[in-house]
């Protein structure tokens, strides 16, 4: 089982968009991507999870993401479920959904409970190296908040473009709103540096192991 941090694997994967590889399908175009599993097809959360995360693909692309799906169901059963979104609720789902119809893919990536046959809502965040940044699992029965992934992927980009941490809730934090922290202080002189910043007006601290400030 894979775990964050760790390159995300090399396969070849038959999807609704044809044969693809990963990681590289989206990394060589310097994309970050987001991979998710659902139980299965013609079902009522997962057919709810699709049509939202089709509404949101366009602000995920915005951030450089693409989204990729993935069950243990045949791709003819994704196309004929995608067929069924479009006819029925009026929404077109314009991002690949892989067919792991041996789960393969599933059982190297830890996607399959203790007992079942079929993958919980995993969720794999990876960035634009084919490093994995983010996993989250979510049971059968209770459907993702593609919102929340979105502000995820939103922080982690921020995260790693400025050297920064996102506190809980960012950006509507309730104790420092939409300023970022500073990464915690490592040595004395690391202390003492905290402190000049804070009396230049750089940062504002609680203390010097909770210093933060404004995005730029």
């Amino acid at each position: 089982m894979v775990v964050i941090g760790e390159k995300f694997p090399e396969v070849e994967v038959k999807t609704t968009h044809g044969v693809i590889k990963l990681p590289d399908h989206f990394t060589e175009k310097g994309r970050w991507f987001i991979l998710f599993s659902h139980p299965a097809d013609f079902t009522p959360v997962c057919t709810t999870e699709f049509y939202a995360m089709q509404k949101r693909v366009g602000e995920f692309r915005k951030l450089g993401v693409e989204p990729i799906g993935l069950s243990v169901d045949q791709v003819f059963s994704h196309l004929k479920w995608m067929e069924w979104i479009k006819e029925n609720l009026g929404v077109e789902i314009t991002f690949p959904v892989i067919a792991d119809d041996r789960g393969e893919l599933a059982e190297k990536l830890g996607m399959i409970p203790s007992g079942a046959t079929i993958t919980a809502r995993a969720v794999f965040v990876v960035d634009d190296k084919g490093i994995i940044r983010a996993i989250i699992y979510y049971p059968a029965e209770v459907g993702r908040d593609w919102d929340e992934i979105l502000r995820l992927v939103k922080a982690l980009k921020i995260s790693t473009e400025k050297g920064v941490a996102l506190p809980h809730k960012w950006p509507n934090n309730e104790l420092i709103g939409d300023r970022a922290i500073v990464p915690p202080a490592a040595s004395v002189e690391d202390i003492k540096a905290r402190e000049e910043a804070q009396a230049k007006g750089e940062i504002e601290c609680y203390d010097w192991w909770f210093c933060h400030r404004k995005l730029e």
